[in-house]
């Protein structure tokens, strides 16, 4: 896996170098925007309080471990990202309207979501390695630089403006052609399934609706 470090406002030509399964880092302002903020600016057509792509193209599906401490300063310890298939519906008109480049979040898309609404948009997917890893990701933090709605949305779903220095490991899950890290994977995964049972007899006791068919574990 190739190790690349990438600016939040990325230009065209590093995004179409990416490779599925590229380790990303990020440099630059970047933002989080999740259901709240999506429905306050494009349903509720607010005015979003930043000017997007050109401060930033990455938007970051997730709820910061933070508070605003008395005296208006931030205290932001981790940032835990959410799955961003809850926040499908919204995607193509929010990178239609700011430029969103990098879309970051937890579990993936499907190559589906990715070719009818990231490839019109030339957007990327990047997803989290693993889970329990917003410590880790909380140290790419150097600076909040502002917090926005969150009087209207609550911490969780404000809109959290963040300066981030080598911030990651992130990993490339879809391309510029739409195809999608995971589901590669998964097949690869299902091809072989017959070779780990291979030699094995049916188990003597099973529970109720269990199955030696393993093609029901097929991952798809």
């Amino acid at each position: 896996m190739r190790e690349i470090t990438l600016s939040t406002t990325p230009a065209p030509e590093d995004l179409a170098a990416l490779r599925l399964g590229d380790i990303v880092y990020l440099d630059g302002l970047l933002y989080t925007a999740r259901e709240g903020v999506y429905m306050r600016a494009l349903e509720e057509r607010a005015n979003i309080p930043m000017e997007l792509p050109r401060e930033s193209a990455t938007n970051f599906h997730c709820s910061p471990a933070a508070n605003i401490r008395a005296d208006g300063s931030f205290d932001l310890g981790a940032v835990t990202a959410t799955a961003s298939f809850r926040f499908a519906k919204w995607l193509p008109e929010w990178m239609a309207k700011t430029g969103a480049k990098l879309i970051i979040g937890k579990g993936g898309m499907s190559s589906k979501d990715y070719k009818s609404y990231f490839v019109p948009n030339g957007a990327i997917y990047l997803s989290t390695v693993g889970y329990g890893t917003g410590a880790l990701l909380g140290r790419g933090v150097e600076n909040v630089e502002a917090v926005h709605w969150h009087e209207e949305l609550g911490l969780a779903q404000a809109m959290w403006v963040i300066r981030a220095r080598h911030m990651g490991p992130f990993i490339v899950a879809s391309d510029l052609e739409g195809n999608c890290l995971f589901e590669r994977e998964n097949a690869r995964i299902a091809e072989r399934l017959g070779q780990v049972y291979a030699g094995t007899r049916p188990a003597v006791l099973r529970r109720f609706g269990e199955t030696d068919d393993r093609s029901d574990e097929l991952i798809g």
